[in-house]
């Protein structure tokens, strides 16, 4: 398999297998910023991810659905880079002459025994800043997410609403061009959630490429521009978010939306 970053030749020769019809994205994301390519993912026997074809623009915002087991969180951690895949190819476009920037954000935030300002500046720390710089970026992302003054608290000691917006702050440090969620609100308040998509909506209006996983339709066509649906493992819809939820796509996500298939 060609390493990611590259495409590997095709062989032209007699009998070589004709590639299929550019998908139905392949228009509207002329100079992806990541692309997969026939990608496949195996545990052993199973197949989590099976002939994904994606291209992703900069700046979009992505929602990925479909039932439990669906491949949803297994596709946004091999657009992260976070899984190899098993077959197929992963290639990411340089962000301004440099490796782009990724940060991904779970449902449930890792965060160490330490205190909220802590646990930002060791994040700031590995990402390479130091001194009256880190000082001063770790000052700018808990005044962005409204947590300045909660900085020596335990962060543990937060609530959920609280812990997500931390993540957030040490996405938001780390300045990434790609910022992927897990069912980022799936286990807040409805206030919590406002707080947390509001933050979100704000990245984006900068810039930043929004890969979401979620559950949470309403969600979705509040940050998405676009809906990816899987089943099996297999993207079988892919459409802007008007189409989607008009109906305008496959069957079988016509049931996923009349709540017809299980979660």
């Amino acid at each position: 398999m060609a390493e990611a970053g590259t495409l590997a030749p095709r062989d032209a020769g007699p009998g070589t297998r004709k590639d299929p019809q550019p998908p139905a994205w392949a228009e509207r994301v002329a100079a992806p910023l990541i692309a997969l390519e026939r990608v496949a993912l195996y545990y052993g026997a199973h197949a989590a991810l099976r002939d994904i074809d994606l291209r992703i623009a900069p700046g979009e915002r992505v929602a990925f659905v479909g039932a439990n087991g669906s491949g949803k969180s297994t596709l946004l951690r091999v657009l992260h880079g976070l899984l190899p895949p098993t077959a197929g190819l992963r290639r990411v476009s340089a962000g301004g002459g440099r490796p782009l920037r990724f940060a991904m954000l779970f449902q449930r935030p890792f965060l160490l025994r330490l205190s909220v300002q802590a646990n930002l500046r060791l994040a700031l720390w590995l990402g390479g800043w130091r001194g009256i710089a880190a000082r001063e970026r770790c000052r700018l992302a808990l005044q962005r997410v409204g947590l300045a003054g909660e900085a020596a608290r335990p962060a543990r000691a937060l609530s959920g609403g609280q812990q997500q917006r931390l993540a957030l702050a040490r996405a938001w440090a780390l300045q990434p061009d790609v910022l992927l969620l897990d069912e980022p609100t799936a286990s807040l308040d409805p206030s919590a959630k406002r707080e947390v998509e509001q933050l979100l909506a704000e990245f984006a209006e900068q810039g930043t490429t929004l890969l979401m996983a979620s559950h949470n339709l309403g969600q979705v066509k509040r940050l998405a521009q676009r809906v990816v649906y899987l089943e099996h493992g297999r993207i079988l819809a892919d459409a802007p978010l008007a189409e989607f939820f008009d109906g305008r796509v496959a069957p079988e996500a016509q049931l996923f939306l009349k709540g017809e298939l299980p979660w």
